[in-house]
C-alpha cells in the first residue's frame, strides 16, 4: 500500500512565490534546470570576449536584459 505523500514538502516554505514578478518567478525555476547550469558553467569558464556563446546562450534560453 502506498503511502500517503501529500504533505512531503512544507506549502509555507513557497508561499513567498505567490508575490513574486514574472521576471522573478522565471528566474526560481530556471535557476533550478539542470541543463541551464551547465551552460552558465560553460558561460562562466569560457574567454571573456567569446561573444557568439553568450549569444547563442541567451537565445536558448530566451533571456533578455535591460539595457
Amino acid at each position: 500500500m502506498p503511502s500517503d505523500r501529500s504533505g512531503w514538502r512544507s506549502t509555507a516554505e513557497y508561499d513567498y512565490v505567490e508575490d513574486l514578478s514574472a521576471s522573478d518567478l522565471a528566474w526560481e525555476w530556471l535557476r533550478r534546470n539542470k541543463r541551464y547550469s551547465k551552460d552558465y558553467a560553460t558561460l562562466s569558464k569560457a574567454a571573456t570576449d567569446s561573444a557568439a556563446l553568450k549569444a547563442a546562450l541567451l537565445d536558448k534560453w530566451r533571456l533578455r536584459f535591460r539595457s
